[in-house]
């Protein structure tokens, strides 16, 4: 009777799988040597520098700037100085191509698109000091599980030399009673 060759599992690894996981470990390590991280500070990472007196400013008008509410207010005060200066007639203030509201628009443009972009700077690097946080966090949760599972592979060869043994003393109990038994 031939015995029938035994097919692999899905779950049992390869050989080459298991090299392959070496090499990669392997990897990791030497990758994580080149490259160690800073030690971090708790106020670095966690508490974000008070702002100064410009970034508040530009936070400030970042803020306002980028509401439905400033939107509709100089919505309604462009609209107001439109007509306003129509309905004046031939006395109004800025008459009809509106070259002062233009110029007010132009300031205004001019001067909050920096400030706009000091407050977008500045979450840039708090994002970026959080990202740098976050990296560091999964880096660390990364070699935790590569150590579990270390441990865990040690367990299994454990668990089957273990088995191996149970299996080599029953089979020497075995022919020494199979050996009785042909006495």
């Amino acid at each position: 009777m031939n015995p029938k060759p035994k097919q692999a599992s899905k779950t049992e690894i390869s050989k080459e799988e298991l090299q392959q996981l070496d090499q990669l470990r392997v990897h990791r390590r030497v990758h994580r040597k080149s490259l160690p991280p800073k030690p971090p500070s708790v106020a670095e990472h966690f508490e974000a520098p008070p702002p100064t007196r410009g970034q508040r400013l530009a936070d400030g008008v970042a803020a306002t700037i980028g509401s439905w509410r400033f939107i509709a207010i100089q919505s309604t005060a462009i609209v107001v100085w439109m007509v306003g200066n129509v309905m004046s007639g031939s006395g109004a203030w800025d008459p009809y191509p509106f070259i002062l509201l233009n110029l007010l628009l132009s300031f205004q443009a001019a001067y909050t698109a920096p400030a706009i972009m000091m407050s977008q700077n500045r979450q840039s690097e708090l994002d970026r000091r959080h990202a740098e946080t976050d990296y560091e966090i999964n880096v660390k949760a990364e070699l935790e599980i590569e150590l579990l599972h270390e441990k865990i592979d040690i367990l299994k060869e454990q668990e089957l030399l273990a088995l191996t043994e149970a299996v080599k003393a029953l089979s020497a109990q075995l022919e020494t009673l199979t050996q009785r038994l042909e006495r």
